[in-house]
């Protein structure tokens, strides 16, 4: 990301030229391939040894000796945008994002063939995270300096710029980025359960260390390290962050403290209070509330549920204002698309478009409409807004130009990137300096030597104009986090809904089509409560009947013991049950195991059943232990 401001017009185009564009461009999308190409995007972006398998074969290893200088191995991660810097927090949201798009839309991506690379994407940077949290209550933010970094124009294989490694810790606290981190570590447990479980538990564990430092320390971090201020300002604060990680420990662990944290913290850390127009690497608000209301619409709020309310009702704010029927609607360009700065606007566009995906799909799951101030907005309705905006990316705007790198026939040629805009490594591994770079490349007028393929740049400003310039960093420079929210709504377009309930509680990402690679044994300080899932719902009608007009069903719910220990207790709590249960003993508001069960051995099910005329009521597990 560049620092200063620079204005540019762009002339506007021949008629005939616009008209035969969008002939084209409307005809439609193949968001498969836009899927794979956006994936393929963070290969390009990755530092340290490149893997046997690395696709992108311009680029070369780099970044080989970071964190030497600081007694750790730094070595991997990603590049945050155009320049050669590894920045912590927007590579801690880009993970999370992408997580987030796999749990919700995993099905689909392995239906695409997309899903093993998509986790690997993934796994580039919490093997990464892993290094960088070397102790309980220390976390490296940052490797390389800004302002360094941007004097020279330099392919990330030649750099001569300082590597510096920054750091937070008691004494410097960064409670912004570390709960951004906890937050991708969490999330990243829930995509690697299943197929890589002891892998899973090391994420999580980090993930439970990581909060505590958060909450325990707090702080911003840029107040820490002072070198990211002119880059990635924390300028919302940290509070913001810990909900957000506490959100996603809950879906992770399901974990009790988490979710008491979000309702004893939702009015002081500003939950339920903020109401929100924007979602992206700084402000998190928006999607803790989408978050919360999906565990509220779960029936996972337990006691919570008044103040769970209180963060759907911010959640609706933000919805309703994307489709323009809120109290205060977002502003959009004349072509439709979302407008909020003119630097990297993108990234603000695919970050809400992800949210208003997801919920769209809550509310159909739950068979719920949006309540806006200028009336109902059904989730076809919500979702089509979502559509719109991927689709004006795609290239379906007033230019008829697609915003992501080789995606089309119209797409930006001279993109802000040093390892594009210069000469491969490979081709000619002669050095380019540090002013040499900016003498010889970046003024090239010259389309790139290497495709950025499926980079999401910066865009157009609030007109929809855009100049396809090098030096026009505000439009042209592409960034992780512009596309990692993506994933999850190109999959969701490419796949349809599939008829599953995406309010279902157990999260199962399908195993990708090839293996993931073995995990690194790395030495971690155990956290002081592991709770990684073992426990497996399986819902299905096993019958139906006609009566006095009212169709009724009869529901079987299996609970399956996946762990090597033996289940001593279980809670459930279920939501939306109309009619009588057997095979459970009510106490309070919560369901537990049958008189005649006094714990469930490992590898064995228990059966209840339910019957009432309507869907299947919402079950999740509110606490268990085990032997």
């Amino acid at each position: 990301m560049e620092k200063s401001a620079r204005r540019i017009s762009a002339a506007p185009l021949l008629l005939l030229f616009l008209l035969c564009s969008l002939h084209s461009a409307f005809a439609g999308h193949d968001y498969g391939q836009a899927l794979s190409k956006s994936i393929l995007f963070f290969e390009a972006q990755r530092s340290g040894f490149l893997p046997h398998n690395q696709r992108v074969t311009w680029r070369s290893n780099s970044g080989l000796n970071d964190g030497k200088a600081s007694g750790v191995d730094l070595v991997g991660g990603y590049y945050d945008a155009g320049d050669n810097v590894k920045f912590g927090l927007p590579m801690a949201f880009t993970v999370t994002m992408m997580s987030w798009s796999i749990i919700e839309y995993g099905k689909q991506m392995a239906a695409s063939g997309e899903l093993h690379n998509a986790m690997e994407a993934i796994k580039w940077g919490t093997d990464y995270f892993i290094k960088a949290h070397p102790e309980p209550n220390v976390l490296y933010g940052e490797v390389g300096d800004g302002n360094t970094d941007h004097y020279c124009w330099q392919r990330p294989e030649d750099m001569t710029t300082d590597r510096r490694a920054y750091r937070i810790d008691p004494s410097n606290p960064g409670s912004d980025l570390a709960g951004e981190t906890a937050a991708a570590m969490a999330a990243a447990s829930i995509v690697f359960r299943h197929s890589n479980p002891s892998y899973s538990r090391e994420l999580l564990n980090h993930a439970y260390q990581l909060f505590d430092f958060a909450d325990k320390y707090r702080g911003k971090y840029d107040s820490s390290i002072t070198v990211a201020q002119k880059y990635y300002r924390s300028v919302s604060g940290y509070n913001d962050e810990l909900l957000w990680a506490a959100a996603w420990l809950y879906q992770a662990s399901n974990n009790q403290y988490y979710l008491n944290y979000l309702a004893a913290n939702g009015d002081a850390l500003g939950g339920t209070g903020w109401g929100m127009t924007e979602f992206g690497w700084d402000v998190k608000y928006a999607g803790v509330q989408t978050l919360v209301a999906k565990f509220l619409m779960q029936g996972r709020a337990g006691p919570h549920a008044a103040v769970f309310q209180r963060y759907q009702q911010k959640a609706e704010y933000f919805m309703c204002g994307c489709v323009g029927k809120g109290s205060r609607n977002i502003q959009k360009t004349p072509g439709g698309l979302i407008f909020r700065q003119r630097w990297n606007n993108l990234q603000f566009v695919t970050s809400a478009s992800f949210l208003a995906t997801v919920y769209s799909d809550y509310l159909s799951s739950a068979r719920k409409s949006l309540q806006c101030s200028a009336g109902n907005v059904s989730p076809s309705e919500l979702f089509s807004f979502a559509k719109s905006q991927v689709d004006y990316i795609l290239g379906d705007n007033p230019r008829a130009t697609s915003y992501m790198v080789g995606y089309g026939n119209n797409y930006p040629q001279q993109v802000h990137h040093r390892a594009s805009s210069i000469v491969s490594f490979k081709k000619d591994p002669r050095p380019i300096s540090c002013r040499g770079g900016y003498a010889t490349w970046f003024s090239k007028k010259s389309s790139d030597p290497n495709l950025l393929t499926g980079a999401i740049v910066g865009g157009p400003d609030a007109y929809d104009n855009f100049a396809d310039h090098r030096d026009n960093y505000e439009q042209t420079e592409p960034a992780t986090y512009n596309n990692a929210p993506l994933l999850g709504i190109l999959a969701r377009l490419g796949g349809g809904h599939g008829g599953y309930n995406q309010l279902l509680p157990e999260v199962v990402v399908p195993a990708p089509r090839q293996p993931t690679r073995a995990p690194i044994a790395r030495p971690v300080t155990p956290a002081p409560v592991s709770t990684s899932a073992p426990i497996a719902l399986v819902q299905k009608v096993t019958a139906s009947w006609k009566s006095e007009g009212k169709t009724y069903y009869r529901y079987s719910t299996i609970v399956t013991n996946k762990s090597p220990k033996a289940l001593n207790s279980l809670k459930l709590y279920i939501n939306k049950l109309y009619g009588p249960i057997w095979g459970l003993t009510k106490s309070g508001n919560s369901y537990g195991f049958p008189s005649w069960i006094k714990s469930l051995p490992a590898g064995k099910s228990l059966e209840f059943v339910y019957i009432h005329s309507a869907s299947p009521a919402d079950v999740s597990v509110s606490s268990y232990t085990l032997a």
